[in-house]
């Protein structure tokens, strides 16, 4: 019969990574407070220090990505009225 695993929310996995990382207390010590395993803190906690560099990039990065996707919706559009202008043109041309 198959062992169910465990799973974690992400606030979870933030707090006692964040312990882990304070180091007030050892890792073996929170481990077996929580009953998590020593090592699954330790990746909890590679995962938190990795991750700290985008948390404060991510709003310059999500900024620029909404400009450069006005942007391409503006020279869409520019693109779509050039195509009709021509298409008057050559409408108007026909007709006089």
């Amino acid at each position: 019969m198959p062992t169910q695993r465990n799973r974690y929310s992400a606030d979870f996995k933030a707090k006692l990574a964040l312990e882990v990382l304070k180091g007030n207390r050892t890792l073996t010590e929170i481990a077996s407070d929580v009953q998590v395993h020593p090592n699954l803190l330790m990746q909890w906690k590679r995962q938190l220090l990795e991750s700290l560099p985008t948390i404060f990039a991510d709003k310059r990065a999500k900024e620029n990505r909404e400009q450069e996707e006005k942007e391409a919706q503006l020279y869409q559009q520019i693109g779509q009225l050039k195509v009709e202008l021509d298409w008057m043109k050559k409408k108007v041309g026909r007709l006089a």
